[in-house]
């Protein structure tokens, strides 16, 4: 046999072979991918869900003390009269714990929101004045100045509203929870 002959022969088989490992590699990582896949699934089935935690912040308010006067003194008619007033008070008193609570919650996402904006402006910002002075041109960019002039006025009127939410919060008085979440912690 001629070398042309001996030569190709071997590229051939070289090029088998190597078809054939290609072919066998990626049948075991196809194979590995889809064992891992039913792992998970599997994992994903047999894990249990975390148990529920009680704790001050779940448990639904107690009624109000007035609903156990009546109990304190069953025969006592002059009692019942008393609680009668005192119950819708207390439960208006829960509404209104209620509200102020909802406004608080209300304040709170405000303040969150108006940070978030505040913090996406003065990113807006940084790119902008970024832009600006990188411009080797910008004396005569006027466009640009009055961009980044008006980006700067509107961030801190932002950030003044900011402040002032941030101040109505701190004044705001927090629901009445605060007793409760003490004697937890204790």
């Amino acid at each position: 046999m001629s070398p042309k002959v001996i030569l190709r022969v071997v590229a051939l088989l070289l090029l088998a072979f190597s078809f054939s490992a290609i072919r066998l590699a990626a049948q075991d990582d196809a194979s590995s991918v889809a064992d891992a896949a039913r792992r998970a699934r599997q994992q994903k089935q047999d894990s249990t869900k975390p148990a529920h935690v009680i704790d001050n912040d779940t448990l639904p308010p107690s009624p109000a003390a007035a609903n156990s006067s009546p109990d304190a003194n069953p025969t006592a008619p002059a009692g019942d009269a008393s609680a009668s007033p005192a119950a819708p008070k207390a439960e208006g008193a829960g509404a209104e714990d209620e509200q102020k609570k909802a406004d608080f919650e209300a304040l709170k996402k405000q303040v969150a929101d108006k940070k978030a904006k505040v913090d996406l402006q003065q990113r807006e910002l940084s790119l902008a004045q970024d832009s600006y002075y990188t411009n080797p041109d910008r004396e005569r960019d006027k466009v640009g100045k009055e961009k980044l002039d008006s980006m700067q006025s509107d961030l801190t009127q932002a950030q003044a509203e900011l402040a002032d939410l941030q101040a109505k919060l701190a004044a705001f008085a927090p629901p009445s929870d605060s007793n409760s979440g003490e004697t937890a912690k204790h």
